[in-house]
Formats: C-alpha cells, sequence, structure tokens
C-alpha cells in the first residue's frame, strides 16, 4: 500500500489528514451529544459503551464509527511520511485500532464480541501513537512538533493506566463495602464506592482523538 503527494486531491494525504481531523471531532461531538440523549446514564461511573442500552444506541455506533474512519484516515495521512520500520508497524496498528473500533460500533456491549473490539483497538491507538511519534519527530518538518507530539501520545498508554486504576479502586471499594457484586450496574453508587471509572473512559476517548487531530494537523501543514 503506498500513498502519492500527486496522487487524485480526493484521496490525497493532505485529504485524508483533514478527513482524520474531522472525522474525530465529530466522535467527540457524538459523545458530548449522547451525555444529553441518554442522561441517564452518570458519566461518572458508566462506561461510554454502556449508552448501547438507552434509547440512541444508533448514535453511539455513529460514534464507534467515526471513530474508526479518523484512524483509518491518519494512517492513510501518514503512510507516504513514515519511513522508519517502527512508524510503519504503527501505521498497521493505527489500522488495527480503527478494525477495533468499528467493530466497537457493529457489536454493543451486549455482544460478545464488543469486548475483543475494545482488546484490539483501546491498545492498538496507543502503541500507534508511540510508534508513530517517536518515528514523525525524526524528520526536519516535524522536530519542531515534538513536545506536543510526544506528550500526547503519552497520554495515550497513561489513560489506559488511569482508566485499569479507576475499574481496580471500584472493584476494591466495592468489596470493601460490602455490596454484593451481582453483575448488574449500580442504579446508584453505594456508600464508601469511589466510582470515576466513566470518567477516566471518557479521558482516554478525548486523549486518543486529541493525539489523532493533533497529528492529523501536523501531517496537512507538512505535505
Amino acid at each position: 500500500m503506498t500513498l502519492s503527494k500527486t496522487m487524485n486531491p480526493l484521496t490525497s494525504p493532505k485529504t485524508a489528514a483533514y478527513s482524520a481531523i474531522g472525522a474525530a471531532g465529530v466522535t467527540l461531538l457524538w459523545l458530548v451529544a449522547l451525555h444529553f440523549l441518554s442522561p441517564e446514564f452518570d458519566p461518572a461511573w458508566r462506561m461510554v459503551s454502556e449508552y448501547a442500552n438507552g434509547r440512541y444506541a444508533w448514535a453511539l455506533s455513529l460514534f464507534f464509527i467515526c471513530w474508526a474512519i479518523s484512524s483509518w484516515a491518519l494512517a492513510a495521512a501518514l503512510w507516504s511520511q513514515v519511513t522508519t520500520r517502527a512508524g510503519k508497524i504503527g501505521l498497521y496498528f493505527l489500522v488495527a485500532a480503527g478494525v477495533g473500533e468499528f467493530m466497537g460500533g457493529l457489536f454493543d456491549i451486549n455482544h460478545p464480541l464488543h469486548g475483543v473490539s475494545a482488546l484490539i483497538g483501546i491498545p492498538s491507538l496507543a502503541l500507534a501513537a508511540m510508534l508513530l511519534s517517536f518515528s514523525l519527530i525524526k524528520n526536519d518538518s516535524w522536530a519542531s512538533a515534538k513536545p506536543g507530539l510526544l506528550g500526547l501520545a503519552h497520554l495515550t498508554w497513561i489513560s489506559i493506566v488511569l482508566m485499569a486504576v479507576a475499574f481496580g479502586v471500584l472493584i476494591g471499594t466495592v468489596i470493601q463495602s460490602g455490596v454484593e457484586m451481582t453483575g448488574e450496574p449500580f442504579t446508584t453508587v453505594p456508600q464508601g464506592v469511589i466510582a470515576v471509572v466513566g470518567w477516566a473512559n471518557r479521558w482516554l476517548v478525548l486523549v486518543y482523538n486529541g493525539w489523532v487531530i493533533f497529528t492529523a494537523q501536523l501531517a496537512a501543514k507538512n505535505q
């Protein structure tokens, strides 16, 4: 797979970069919209995927599909600018992240494959961000963006850690509180339970799409 700067403008790397920016922006807008469409899901402790159990499951599907498009469009935008082996591996991880995100739109939280989609999408984008960012800053045209690019790249894996910690704190405080764990979501947070995993989940979405937007802006500028 190769992309050329002389190809049709409709499929050029610059167009792909702007498509990635637009798709990532729309992804975040869908997330905000879901907060208003389904206010019954407390964002502090309900995961984004749980919106599938509300009345606007279709909006959540569009959220995931737009997210996938942003990842694939960014991969297309960067393909001609990545020259290192590690960077090329990062591109494939970015494509894989899009696959996981697209699967999230097809298979909701009630489907067995939703967990698989998360296992593909979440770590793949963090790996892509790290590999691609370290590769791109070796190019002279990208060197000045090193602090912002690496800062956002590191935030991707930090976001995963924060979400894992938030899960651990939730489970630990549930056990300490003596609340029976039935597998069903709480209707209200029991006393003594620290539930911030929903915010950690949303922070991850924000960081991931933030990295895509920032990187795509640089990709468009450097074409």
